[in-house]
């Protein structure tokens, strides 16, 4: 039986190899097209909301759709105010949606999904997600609320 040789991270992700790949990545998206890149690019965003949304780790900051917004706002150069226009809204109240001073609704979720060609579910998901860290952190600071379990109200 012949023993196998155990492949060490280091031998295959070393800084010549990663200095190999990015050479090849480059001299293949010169030849690209300008609406290719722009697919590349629109790509990379969507799939930068997709591992926000899956990660489950406790994030310490939370990630606002507007940082998301602005990641599409620079890929195709253009202002918020412009962006809000577009979408038929006021810059304010776009703005109180992207931060989260306001819940998104079914409207303007659409309207930035068939702006940005992704899934309306991606950006409730940011939301959520935000959301749900911060019950978390306001569970783990606060015990007061070990108070309203029923099994207190059962020992009386």
């Amino acid at each position: 039986m012949k023993a196998t040789k155990e492949i060490k991270v280091k031998n295959v992700f070393n800084e010549s190899k990663r200095n190999l790949v990015k050479d090849f990545i480059n001299k293949k998206s010169t030849g690209q097209s300008k609406e290719r890149l722009l697919r590349n690019e629109l790509l990379s965003i969507q799939y930068k909301i997709e591992d926000y949304i899956s990660d489950e780790t406790a994030n310490e900051e939370n990630l606002k759709l507007l940082d998301f917004v602005k990641m599409y706002l620079r890929t195709f150069d253009i202002t918020k105010k412009d962006f809000a226009r577009y979408l038929d809204m006021q810059d304010s109240n776009l703005h109180k949606y992207l931060i989260g001073e306001r819940k998104l609704n079914a409207k303007v979720a659409l309207k930035i999904s068939y702006f940005t060609r992704t899934k309306p579910e991606y950006w409730y998901g940011i939301q959520i997600k935000n959301e749900i860290t911060e019950l978390r952190k306001e569970e783990k600071n606060n015990k007061e609320y070990e108070k309203y379990d029923y099994s207190n109200m059962l020992e009386v």
